[in-house]
């Protein structure tokens, strides 16, 4: 079902913070926008959804200067504005925090806050009229940070909370936020969540771009919602549902909860025993881990982000070393040394999804089809003699890309050129269609729409349904609620416990992820 669009009431004698009129942009052939206008009441949490590749953060990207658009127009406050570029944006009084930062990770939060907008020739003037106003601005929006902290020490959490400071220091009255939960844990997306209340409350104007239904129900006012670069409707947030929502971004009706059988588990597949990791800084990361995992069943890990399940799936999946013991059908897998990185795990059995797709699963300026042979080029089916067989590695990776929905469907691309969700299933048919006999899968769905996330999710279920063994890592309580069948929460580089997801809540695990019994006092 599609709905019509819908018009936002307005506040009487108030024009809106922001209005975009028949906005259109091309890439090419790809029409990114198509016609779109949208108003932005002053003073709301106006959410933006839409799957990957709808359109959403070239929407934001012309609004913030980044892009200029080939039709339309851009009213700010109800004044018809020319915005070519950051600065122009920036003087219109727009923020913008991207769900990759800009930050210079060896300079302090003080100096990434005035950079670029420094008052003279002279730094230690302008530094002292930040941290004044840093104070200030912490205090009122909950936004602590250490002013002098360096940028790379700082979490992920605290990291964001250094843009916003950013945008409110230029003085932003609208500022937008690009998936910006993306990367955070479950807690720190709450006080975010806190910090956009307390914004709205001081009068400022949030767009919140998201896939994720249930923060767009628990913090907007208003909803606007994206499908192939055109906007379908716009509604009051307490007039829909998730279930509506979703419905309008994927234009068809979608399965918020995964459907799957109960597991069938067979004999130990992974074991594991004692695995320590110590990093270069000499901070032990894994303190004694053991765990199994059995033949057709996922073992969720949760945990909040740095309690060591990154140096699991490492190990496993042939990055890092480790003392202890890893058998893999009953036969150990070397821990350190040779025959104990990643060609010896995939020749053992083992495919890796990993937490990081940039980082780790691929590079961005390649193609998509090299991409896909990424660890598995010297395959005889992609060989030729002493030489590759480039045209079946792109024949294979052409019907990978079909069976996965990956849109556009074109291997000749390069890897950066697709949206977040459509990289995640070139590495996701990369590594699943290996027929492994253990998959590591490490945030399988981080920044992905809701159509996708089904898919993925379907795609994992049937895995497990043909006989594999699965280790999940996910941030998302939910994602490890509903795709596990059973689940160890790590803490501090150890296994806290196992729960059953029928025998427990996310209030236990959430005890559990803070490093206490579980029980409720």
């Amino acid at each position: 079902m599609t709905s019509a669009p819908q018009t936002q009431e307005r506040p009487t004698g108030a024009a809106p913070a922001i209005e975009l009129r028949g906005i259109s942009k091309a890439f090419g052939a790809v029409q990114a926008n198509k016609n779109i206008s949208i108003r932005v009441e002053r003073g709301t949490i106006h959410g933006i959804i839409g799957e990957n590749g709808a359109g959403k953060s070239t929407l934001m990207s012309i609004l913030y200067g980044f892009y200029k658009a080939d039709s339309g127009e851009i009213l700010i406050g109800g004044q018809p504005t020319e915005i070519p570029d950051s600065q122009a944006a920036i003087r219109a009084g727009i923020g913008m925090v991207f769900q990759h930062f800009k930050l210079v990770e060896n300079f302090s939060v003080l100096e990434n806050v005035i950079l670029g907008v420094e008052d003279g020739a002279f730094l230690r003037p302008s530094l002292a009229k930040a941290r004044k106003s840093l104070t200030e601005l912490a205090k009122e929006y909950e936004l602590n940070v250490d002013p002098d902290a360096l940028i790379e020490n700082l979490s992920v959490g605290h990291q964001q909370r250094v843009e916003i400071l950013k945008a409110l220091y230029r003085q932003a009255d609208i500022l937008i936020l690009d998936e910006p939960t993306g990367v955070l844990t479950p807690s720190e997306a709450d006080h975010l969540f806190r910090i956009l209340r307390n914004l709205r409350a001081e009068g400022k104007t949030i767009v919140l771009i998201t896939h994720k239904l249930r923060e767009i129900m628990d913090v907007t006012d208003n909803v606007s919602v994206m499908r192939r670069g055109e906007m379908t409707a716009t509604v009051k947030t307490a007039e829909t549902s998730p279930t509506h929502l979703a419905e309008m971004m994927v234009g068809r009706k979608v399965l918020l909860e995964v459907d799957k059988a109960p597991a069938k588990p067979g004999g130990v597949v992974l074991s594991v025993e004692n695995l320590r990791v110590t990093d270069d800084r000499g901070v032990m990361r894994l303190k004694g881990v053991s765990l199994e995992v059995r033949a057709g069943e996922i073992l969720g890990v949760a945990g909040v982000a740095g309690n060591g399940q990154s140096e699991l799936l490492e190990v496993l999946g042939g990055i890092t070393s480790a003392t202890g013991s890893v058998h893999l059908n009953g036969k150990p897998l070397a821990l350190h040394g040779p025959g104990s990185d990643g060609r010896a795990r995939r020749a053992a059995g083992v495919t890796h999804v990993p937490e990081d797709r940039h980082r780790l699963g691929l590079i961005l300026d390649f193609t998509a089809w090299e991409n896909t042979g990424f660890g598995y080029q010297d395959l005889p089916d992609y060989c030729d003699g002493l030489l590759m067989n480039n045209e079946a590695l792109r024949k294979d990776t052409q019907g990978k890309m079909q069976r996965f929905d990956v849109r556009p469907d074109d291997c000749w691309l390069p890897a950066k050129s697709f949206s977040g969700g459509n990289q995640q299933k070139i590495v996701l048919a990369r590594e699943m269609e290996r027929n492994p006999d253990l998959l590591l899968i490490g945030q399988p769905t981080r920044g992905v729409d809701i159509g996708a996330i089904e898919f993925i999710h379907k795609r994992i279920v049937a895995l497990r349904d043909e006989g594999k063994a699965i280790l999940l890592v996910s941030v998302e309580l939910d994602e490890i609620m509903s795709l596990s069948d059973r689940i160890a929460v790590m803490f501090d580089g150890k296994i806290m416990g196992e729960r059953l997801p029928q025998d427990t809540t996310e209030t236990e695990l959430g005890m559990l992820m803070a490093g206490m019994d579980g029980k409720a006092a």
